[in-house]
């Protein structure tokens, strides 16, 4: 059976870089935590950690603090049946895969609605790749897009994210004074939020009909996207409650008003996790219905 205090400093090294951190964080030694994790290396007949600044997991170490995290979570659960017969530690870490336009706009009231107890370890990723990070078993729920269920998940239809196509009024008057068409959209520079960003291609490929080349401004971030819009680099699609305010007031237009693109995003988790996660799910469920616009799913 595995010593679980060998794989709470193995946790802590991994989560914050580095053993004088973790000894910081469990209240022991750098050495002890060396120690404990050279035991539990010894044990398995694996290295588990990589030291340098800061220390990384090996595959095995990522395995194994994977686990350590998923029991945490469960233990968790038990405090509300046994109260003070259990013992009182760190709080439980949830990982989660979520895609940057929704930690920008509604997943921090879901974070903020399921209650105490739980410290959240998010990692940002397309909505399109979120789902992976599940099935690889590195988060424990994820905002995707992906309406299938990942092996060993459960699923819900959140809604969808809206986008619209907004420059500034000047970008706009320059590139597309005599409308937005294939001729306008080809030369026109657009802001690409990363290579797996293809929102402005199916946006400007519903208006032309076919899918185009369009030159790009790499911006990987959800504020900087606004940004740039603003100071007239470029269109893109932000999401609607973003820049809902700064066209009421003129700052932004629509490239085409009413033309929308919806993002359907659906929540999945984990089903061993069940129990820890119901009032993450309700919170999320609550958060997303606030935000999202509805779907036919």
């Amino acid at each position: 059976m595995l010593d679980y205090a060998h794989l709470a400093a193995l946790a802590a090294v991994v989560r914050t870089g580095s053993f004088e951190k973790a000894g910081q964080r469990l209240n022991i030694t750098p050495s002890a935590v060396s120690q404990r994790i050279k035991l539990l290396e010894e044990r398995l007949g694996a290295v588990l950690v990589v030291r340098g600044q800061p220390c990384v997991a090996t595959k095995a170490g990522q395995r194994l603090c994977r686990h350590f995290e998923e029991v945490s979570l469960l233990e968790s659960t038990l405090q509300g049946d046994f109260g003070a017969l259990m013992p009182t530690g760190a709080p439980a870490r949830l990982r989660i895969a979520v895609n940057a336009d929704s930690l920008a706009t509604w997943f921090i009231d879901a974070m903020a609605g399921a209650g105490d107890g739980l410290l959240f370890d998010l990692v940002v990723d397309d909505e399109g790749n979120s789902a992976e990070w599940l099935r690889r078993g590195e988060v424990g729920a994820a905002v995707t897009a992906n309406a299938g269920p990942v092996q060993g998940c459960s699923v819900r239809a959140l809604g969808a994210l809206r986008y619209l196509a907004t420059a500034s009024p000047q970008y706009a008057q320059r590139w597309f004074s005599e409308g937005v068409g294939e001729a306008q959209l080809s030369h026109a520079p657009c802001l690409v939020f990363s290579a797996t960003d293809e929102l402005q291609t199916r946006w400007a490929a519903g208006i032309v009909g076919r899918p185009l080349t369009m030159p790009s401004h790499w911006l990987p971030a959800t504020q900087a996207f606004v940004d740039a819009a603003l100071a007239g680099l470029g269109w893109g699609m932000n999401p609607e409650p973003l820049v809902r305010r700064h066209i009421a007031l003129g700052r932004l237009v629509e490239l085409v008003p009413g033309r929308t693109l919806d993002v359907p995003l659906h929540w999945q988790w984990s089903r061993s996790l069940e129990p820890v996660l119901e009032n993450v799910t309700a919170a999320v469920v609550t958060a997303a219905a606030d935000w999202l616009v509805e779907t036919n799913e």
